[in-house]
This record gives C-alpha cells, sequence and structure tokens, in this order.
C-alpha cells in the first residue's frame, strides 16, 4: 500500500481483514458479560444484612427495598423494555477517570464514614446515634446493591436511572431524622463523648 495507509510489514493482505479490523474498531466499549453479584455488591448486601438482623432498620425502609425491587422489574416489563442494543445504552463511559472518583468519594462519605461513626457509637455506647444512622447506612448500601443489577445490560436507561432517584428520594428523609437526633443531642444531657456531639 502507498502513502503509509494500511498494513506496513506485509504489503499483501486479503480483502476480509481490513473489513474485520473496521468491525472491530467501530465499537471501542464493547460491554464484557458480567456476574450477577460482584464484590462491591456482596459488600453491601453483607452490610444490609448486618444491619437488618441487627433490628435497627425499621420495617418500612425494608418494606421500600422490597418495592423497589419488584417495581423495577414492573417497569422493566411493563414500561420501558429494553429495545436498544447493550453497545448503545452505555450513559457514562466506564473509563472515566473522573466518574471513578466522584464514586469513590461518595462512597467515602456516604457509607464508610457513617459505618465508622456506628462502630464508634457502639464502642461509646451511643444507642440513639447508632440507630439514627443505621437507615441512611442500610438504604446506601440496599442502592449500591440495586444499581449494580440495574447496570447491567439487562436493563434498560430509565430503569437505570430509577433506581439512584428513588433511593436518593427516600435517603433524604433519613438523613433529616439522622441529624434530628443529633441535634437532639446538645439539648438534652448527653452521657457519650463530645466528640459524637461536634
Amino acid at each position: 500500500m502507498s502513502g503509509g495507509v494500511g498494513t506496513t510489514c506485509n504489503d499483501i493482505s486479503l480483502p476480509n481483514e481490513g473489513i474485520q479490523g473496521h468491525e472491530k474498531s467501530s465499537h471501542p466499549n464493547p460491554l464484557k458479560p458480567t456476574r450477577f453479584l460482584t464484590l462491591r455488591q456482596l459488600n453491601c448486601l453483607a452490610v444490609m444484612i448486618i444491619v437488618a438482623a441487627s433490628g435497627m432498620v425499621s420495617l418500612e425502609d425494608f418494606a421500600f427495598v422490597v418495592f423497589s425491587i419488584f417495581y423495577m422489574y414492573l417497569l422493566l416489563k411493563v414500561a420501558f423494555p429494553r429495545k436498544i442494543s447493550p453497545q448503545n445504552s452505555l450513559v457514562f463511559d466506564p473509563r472515566n477517570k473522573i466518574l471513578r472518583l466522584y464514586v469513590t468519594v461518595g462512597a467515602i462519605i456516604g457509607l464508610y464514614l457513617p459505618v465508622a461513626y456506628i462502630f464508634h457509637g457502639i464502642l461509646e455506647g451511643d444507642k440513639q446515634g447508632i440507630k439514627a444512622a443505621a437507615p441512611h447506612v442500610f438504604l446506601l448500601a440496599s442502592q449500591v446493591f440495586m444499581e449494580g443489577v440495574a447496570f447491567s445490560d439487562r436493563f434498560s436507561i430509565p430503569v437505570r436511572v430509577y433506581v439512584p432517584v428513588f433511593y436518593n428520594t427516600r435517603r433524604i428523609f433519613s438523613l433529616v431524622d439522622w441529624l434530628r437526633c443529633e441535634f437532639a443531642k446538645v439539648d438534652n444531657e448527653y452521657a457519650g463523648s463530645g466528640k459524637r456531639v461536634y
């Protein structure tokens, strides 16, 4: 081939080789077949089970998670069935470094710090603080678990969007309850350490 176009070492190529090379480059981000449960989902499932088994999660929050599972599948079957191929349904580039940083910072602030707060409350004997923080941790772990299920290639984009919107809306109320509990500690006589209040 002339002009540096095509193969440079062996100038002779079969017509099918050029077509196959072009087809491979047309889909730079094919979806890999994913397992049903990833390590992240299994960790969140373990947190959900531990917090729910401790009795610190209300029946209302547990029913919310069960309802969200059934509602997600209802949306998939009735309102938003998947009609486009998985390659065309990517919303975010999985290699995006800013998105990965955002998810990591969000996990540290939203999940790991509240879990550390609960462990510190166990050491300090702050049962009110633990009981107030547990619903947030349960709902966030449930959200991460359900996002892993919804963001597979089996679900359409509107169903994928449903999970974070639905769970974040519910978690706002659990965060408000947690803050009310923390501010109530200032007004009442608090037996634990001052670090838990401030």
